[in-house]
């Protein structure tokens, strides 16, 4: 089994602090989804905060993938929150051009403790049990964002960030009790948006205050027989808690690459870049450069 996915977000939007060639155009999308259903990589990741990637993919035909999607946060004022959810949704839907999907999560989950908060996990139960989803859950940026959730509501599926730099997931436990709990655990961001995968020369100045991190990083690849993408990639692969790591390409090749690497010999060996500065590790602290 192919534990990767496909993120689409640049489907329908430039992305990542090391993408410099914009949105994937709809054909170079459509090889992309060819080559990914060639070696196995069931699941696709979407959203309907990402641009154009639902009805890109609508236009190329889904047959056969798991499709996750997530819903934007709720208006600030909203008087029947279940025909919004269900509104999102089915347009939604209509853009991929399907009739159900795998998974639904919310991309703001702390609103599920806000006022409204029963009513929209309601929303999204009456969706799945209708039939229009198959597992609902939660889009986090920080496992202690789980604690008071987890808690008040039952989720299926949990999407969180987790890379060599970024092991909050792992080293908190969640991971674990994720696990233990049947929760089906997807991470994304194992490149660090890209940051793991360009030279020292090449890190925008943002970064440079965590030159030991990138150091050390740089040495330890230095000294071991193995690429970038295949370490970034051999971490969460290692970790058997996990059911998808999302990985985003900006081309064909370059997906064929992470494909590849992903096949690869499964390291036990990694280098200590843990941080939890969230200047860092949430790029949506990250000031555009």
């Amino acid at each position: 089994m192919n534990r990767l996915a496909l993120g689409t977000v640049q489907f329908g939007l430039t992305y990542g602090v090391a993408n410099h060639s914009g949105q994937v155009s709809f054909s170079t999308a459509k090889e992309m989804l060819r080559l990914a259903a060639s070696n196995g990589v069931d699941t696709l990741d979407t959203a309907i905060t990402y641009g154009q990637s639902e009805v890109c993919l609508g236009n190329i035909g889904t047959e056969g993938y798991k499709i996750v999607s997530k819903l934007p946060a709720l208006p600030e004022f909203c008087d029947d929150i279940n025909a919004w959810v269900h509104g999102q949704f089915t347009s939604s839907l209509a853009r991929l051009g399907v009739g159900s999907i795998y998974g639904l999560l919310l991309h703001r989950p702390e609103q599920l403790l806000e006022v409204n908060g029963t009513a929209l996990y309601k929303a999204l139960l009456n969706l799945k049990e209708v039939g229009l989803v198959q597992k609902v859950g939660v889009s986090i940026y920080d496992p202690a964002q789980l604690s008071p959730l987890i808690t008040r509501y039952s989720f299926d599926l949990v999407q969180a960030p987790l890379n060599l730099v970024d092991r909050r997931l792992e080293f908190t436990g969640w991971l674990q009790r994720l696990e233990d709990e049947g929760i089906e655990v997807h991470t994304r961001s194992a490149f660090l948006q890209g940051l793991l995968l360009i030279s020292q020369a090449d890190l925008p100045d943002q970064f440079l205050p965590w030159a030991d991190l990138w150091n050390r990083w740089h040495l330890w690849l230095g000294s071991h027989d193995v690429s970038a993408v295949q370490a970034c990639l051999a971490y969460p692969l290692s970790l058997p808690g996990i059911s998808r790591i999302i990985v985003g390409a900006d081309s064909a090749s370059q997906l064929s690459e992470i494909i590849n690497a992903g096949a690869g010999n499964l390291l036990r060996d990694f280098p200590d870049l843990s941080c939890v500065d969230e200047d860092l590790i949430n790029p949506t602290r990250w000031i555009s450069s």
